[in-house]
């Protein structure tokens, strides 16, 4: 028995779950129900795909994505753990941790009585995490498909000492434009910027794009609004267990850079993501959790 075989046999729920090979032999899950469709690779544990019936994708994966161990998949929903952007002392370890570069392993799969699909998937310390970060961990990712997605992070704390991590629920969505687009939820809110100096503040009722935006607000647990008028759709992006808000999209000269993205990728996608970092990190003590959460759907 293969291990498609094997998941297939121990998680497999009728016709709503069922686990695939994706390109270059990563297996992925497939999950359908009366809500929505979802495409979960357990490399990097990672949604690739969420659809609500009727609905155009709400996440974007780019088409010149890597789907290859060792590399990140550019799209949908990476997990960034156990640090946000590049390692704060060793420039040579991978950006964003190594939390999207592993095979996550499948711990439960079920169907809930309101036709909703729930999967867990774990990932723990190990010789080969090691080799990046020192501590003794467990992290546990928790996905609800309904006609909402949430995606929960869950760490724990299994060492004896204490130890402080940043992390990222780094979300791509996708957009008919991004000249047609904004976000609206983050009026009066705070923000750095990459890069540049100082603390800004958002005067605006709603956030569009002329140019490249990297902006990390703080302090707020806001809810946020991505109107589209093209697709005659609003996604509502709210969360929990983090006070980190990141909008990013790269425009078109760093767009350019992206080996990974057609040069005209950023009118595709906005990135919308829940994070603890940037003054916001998180420790935990031995035996200590710490959860942070991210949901997704139309309204």
């Amino acid at each position: 028995m293969n291990k498609i075989e094997r998941l297939n046999s121990e998680f497999k729920i009728s016709e709503r779950l069922l686990f695939r090979e994706m390109e270059k032999n990563l297996t992925c899950i497939v999950i359908s129900n009366p809500y929505a469709e979802a495409l979960i690779s357990l490399y990097g544990g990672q949604i690739v795909s969420f659809k609500p019936k009727n609905e155009v994708d709400l996440l974007y994966m780019s088409p010149l994505s890597n789907f290859k161990i060792g590399k990140a998949i550019r799209g949908g929903i990476p997990i960034c753990f156990p640090w946000f952007g590049p390692h704060p002392t060793d420039q040579s370890k991978p950006q964003h941790g190594f939390g999207r570069l592993m095979t996550w392993e499948v711990v439960q799969a079920l169907e809930l009585q309101s036709g909703e699909t729930e999967i867990t998937l774990k990932l723990g310390a190990s010789d080969e995490t090691k080799e990046y970060w020192a501590n003794d961990f467990v992290a546990e990712l928790i996905i609800l498909v309904g006609k909402k997605l949430s995606v929960s992070l869950k760490i724990t704390n299994q060492g004896t000492a204490p130890f402080d991590y940043s992390c990222a629920l780094h979300s791509y969505y996708r957009v008919s434009d991004i000249a047609n687009i904004s976000i609206a939820g983050l009026i009066k809110t705070p923000y750095y910027k990459h890069g540049e100096p100082g603390d800004f503040l958002q005067n605006t009722p709603e956030l569009v794009f002329n140019q490249m935006e990297d902006r990390h607000y703080y302090n707020t647990e806001e809810t946020c609004f991505i109107e589209d008028t093209t697709y005659n759709r609003t996604i509502r992006v709210s969360k929990s267990g983090s006070k980190i808000t990141t909008v990013w999209n790269p425009w078109i000269e760093n767009c350019a850079s992206i080996s990974d993205l057609p040069d005209n990728g950023y009118r595709s996608f906005v990135c919308i993501e829940a994070v603890n970092s940037f003054g916001n990190s998180i420790t935990l003590n031995p035996g200590e959790s710490h959860k942070t959460a991210a949901y997704l759907e139309i309204c």
